[in-house]
């Protein structure tokens, strides 16, 4: 997994709120194989008409947010089932973080284990940086983690909170079972000692 420290890149406000996780990635891809890179089906229904015509109405589909890496999104984002290859498409794509007022509680742990930073803002700062968004269409946000803060180009800063352990994980580039890994010795020991 690829380590987190900072990012400044587009951000892509998406207004709708409730998108849920086969609107991220739907149903008819999930026997698709992680290798062949899921990244290609997110948005599907949503950013083409058929298998090939893009919808000129979807914003991902506009320049400048067809380059984002950085989502602005409604509340209860990623509802739905629990399909960890949601998460996968999001971050095949291209996206590191997610902005929302909320996240569906299995969405949002799978987006650590994954190496997307997901952030929870309160509404109104989500509804004004939308609304930036859609004014200055290919603006950047510049995301800290180790300050935990978003800046937006108009000097607005705001603070999130995030678990010290999936902080920790994101800094290093490492999930759960690597960072279990770097106690072997340790629960070796233990276990001589038992």
């Amino acid at each position: 997994m690829q380590s987190f420290t900072s990012l400044d890149e587009i951000a892509v406000p998406l207004l709708e709120a409730n998108i849920n996780t086969d609107q991220l990635l739907p149903s008819r891809y999930l026997r698709k194989q992680r290798a062949d890179g899921f990244g290609q089906y997110l948005f599907r229904d949503l950013r083409f008409q058929d298998e090939v015509q893009e919808r000129t109405d979807f914003i991902l589909n506009q320049v400048p947010y067809r380059r984002a890496k950085i989502i602005v999104a409604s509340t209860n984002f990623g509802c739905g089932s629990s399909r960890e290859m949601a998460v996968w498409a999001v971050a095949d794509y291209g996206f590191r973080v997610l902005i929302a007022p909320r996240f569906a509680d299995i969405f949002f742990n799978n987006c650590f284990k994954n190496g997307l930073l997901p952030i929870v803002l309160p509404q109104e700062v989500v509804h004004d940086l939308q609304q930036f968004l859609l004014q200055r269409p290919g603006s950047t946000l510049h995301v800290d983690l180790f300050a935990q803060e978003v800046k937006s180009e108009d000097g607005q800063r705001y603070k999130f909170d995030i678990h010290p352990f999936n902080k920790k994980c994101l800094l290093q580039g490492i999930d759960a079972i690597d960072y279990t890994l770097q106690l072997v010795e340790k629960i070796e020991a233990y276990e001589r000692r038992t």
